[in-house]
């Protein structure tokens, strides 16, 4: 058993539209072959690795949902959905291009796209299902498959200070309960991503 609770923040693997640059929001987009690859990769890395984890919470979107899955097949744990996991509601920009959303918006297009989820509303969710996971699973380790804006909002709000640079597809930040404090141990990483491909360039 671990000392402290952990949980293992993961990035579902990618999916074809993450590929075309076009945003997903709640929108059920399935894993790419690609998506699909990554999340094996990573469940290699996390059976290799000392530490167990009891077990996956993930969003109920198919895209999460079939990384959990992966992971969990491989680790051998309990795959658990929930809604409040889910990426934020991106509205009327969802299913568009970057540039589309700048022609019809301009710079601050991510204010102003109407109808969207606010990121008061992603963290009111986010921290509900932390609190639960805590008391149900206090100094256990679980991995919780999610998405990258509502990640985003989350790490910035559980660790001041933390780097806030874009959030890969199947990275892992994996995080500490301290003393009223959550410990990074290791943000944004995808080691198991780079040293394969890094095989494949130099077999």
């Amino acid at each position: 058993m671990n000392k402290a609770t952990r949980i293992g923040w993961v990035r579902h693997g990618i999916t074809e539209w993450n590929q075309r640059g076009i945003i997903q929001g709640v929108t059920d987009i399935p894993l790419s072959p690609e998506g699909v690859r990554q999340a094996r990769l990573l469940a290699d890395r996390l059976h290799g690795e000392q530490g167990r984890w009891d077990g996956v919470y993930c969003s109920d979107l198919q895209r999460a949902a079939h990384t959990a899955e992966i992971l969990a097949d491989r680790l051998g744990i309990p795959v658990i959905r929930d809604s409040r996991l889910r990426e934020r509601s991106f509205g009327e920009a969802e299913g568009t291009t970057l540039a589309e959303r700048l022609d019809r918006w301009g710079e601050d297009w991510r204010r102003l796209v109407p109808d969207q989820e606010n990121d008061d509303s992603v963290r009111e969710r986010g921290f509900a299902f932390i609190r639960e996971l805590t008391d149900k699973h206090a100094r256990e380790a679980w991995l919780v498959v999610t998405h990258g804006s509502f990640l985003a909002r989350m790490l910035q709000a559980m660790c001041q200070g933390l780097d806030d640079s874009h959030l890969l597809n199947m990275s892992l930040t994996v995080l500490e309960q301290g003393q009223n404090v959550w410990e990074p141990l290791i943000h944004n990483c995808t080691r198991h991503l780079a040293e394969t491909e890094e095989t494949l360039m130099n077999p």
